[in-house]
């Protein structure tokens, strides 16, 4: 199910829409309403310039996610993100909930279109999912995991600062270190090789599939099939 307009959907879900009770819980330690949504962030920089990037690898798995929705990513009204409402997975009654989301600031600047979009969905961090690229991860593979460091990776500095915890999941997209002595930075703000690109679609969409796992599964499961 997808819902078009930004807002709509956490409107559906709050019961605007039909005047029923709100579905949400509340925060236990400050009593705010909380939602059941899970938004789930690609991490990337903007611009056709960056797309074919390894630092981009986020956002080509939120494109694959929002193409499963049957949607594409729309202006939030914030400004600061492009967004998909809707479920996630196979059509039912449990089906998750989810915001699919780009920021449309730079990577170092991430954290700030989080927050905006945790704020408004009302999503604890624990139910907030990077994707990002990992350069201690080969490349073909991924990891999942909740909480942890940065790891020098800027995207996740910036979402541990703005959100104020580093408690949330993250699903890590292996691109490998560079050969030699070229700069990570360098590796990571180039295209991927043409061997690499081989292989790149059926990694995304093996990210792609993590991320529905863990939203449907749980991490415990997600990492029992997907780490390696």
């Amino acid at each position: 199910m997808i819902l078009d307009r930004p807002g709509a959907f956490l409107g559906k879900l709050l019961g605007r829409a039909t005047g029923k009770e709100p579905d949400e819980d509340a925060d236990e330690q400050t009593g705010t309403p909380v939602s059941d949504v899970w938004l789930v962030v690609g991490l990337g920089n903007p611009g056709p310039s960056y797309a074919g990037h390894r630092h981009n690898v986020g956002y080509l798995v939120v494109d694959v996610l929002a193409e499963r929705m049957g949607a594409s990513l729309r202006a939030h009204k914030s400004g600061r993100a492009e967004v998909v409402e809707g479920r996630l997975g196979a059509v039912g009654p449990q089906t998750p909930r989810v915001v699919l989301a780009r920021a449309r600031s730079y990577m170092n600047e991430t954290g700030g279109a989080v927050s905006t979009l945790a704020n408004f969905y009302r999503v604890l961090p624990e139910r907030i999912v990077a994707v990002h690229d990992e350069l201690d991860i080969p490349f073909g593979a991924l990891r999942v995991k909740r909480g942890g460091g940065d790891n020098g990776h800027n995207g996740l500095r910036s979402m541990r600062a703005s959100l104020g915890t580093g408690d949330f999941h993250r699903v890590r997209v292996g691109v490998g270190r560079p050969a030699g002595r070229q700069d990570p930075a360098d590796f990571l703000l180039s295209n991927f090789s043409s061997a690499e690109r081989k292989e790149l679609d059926l990694n995304v969409v093996e990210a792609a599939d993590a991320v529905e796992s863990l939203v449907a599964d749980g991490l415990e499961k997600t990492q029992q099939r997907f780490n390696r």
